[in-house]
């Protein structure tokens, strides 16, 4: 009867372990837009991840487009974009709790940077991590802004 119970107990502990991942295909954020997801799909990795009241972007690159050389046009197109994963992921610039940007020309880019990321982050401020690096995928990619959210209690379930 001992060994019956522990086989059991052992049976109820797998059941629940293989049945619990960290990615459900319901807390998943992948982009709409059939040739946006193509290259998600293709390169294997989402918008986003919800995992309990935590949503992780992936980084989110700003770059210069077409005769461009302002990057402030940049940052403001990867910020908006941001935006849009965190309000799909039930959230709001105002629950990121920690950010992280990787910058090709960290120097020169701060200031812009800076007053772009205010038009979005407000106080009391997350945390933020600004890292200088090589390059970026793709070629003219000047900053890649990646964050971690809180997820309000009352979200919806991603879109």
């Amino acid at each position: 009867m001992k060994q019956m119970i522990w086989l059991l107990a052992g049976l109820a502990v797998m059941a629940t372990a293989s049945s619990a991942v960290a990615r459900e295909p319901g807390q998943v954020v992948m982009p709409a837009a059939p040739a946006n997801r193509a290259l998600f799909e293709k390169w294997g990795f989402a918008e986003a991840v919800i995992d309990g009241d935590r949503i992780y972007l992936s980084g989110v690159v700003a770059d210069l487009r077409g005769t461009e050389t302002d990057p402030s046009a940049g940052f403001d197109r990867a910020f908006k974009t941001i935006a849009g994963i965190l309000q799909r992921s039930g959230a709001t610039w105002d629950d990121v709790v920690d950010m992280t940007t990787y910058h090709t020309d960290l120097p020169s880019q701060l200031d812009a940077f800076v007053a772009v990321k205010r038009n979005y982050v407000r106080e009391p401020f997350p945390a933020w991590t600004a890292i200088d690096i090589d390059r970026l995928v793709p070629d003219r990619g000047l900053v890649e802004i990646k964050v971690v959210a809180r997820r309000p209690p009352d979200a919806t379930s991603p879109k």
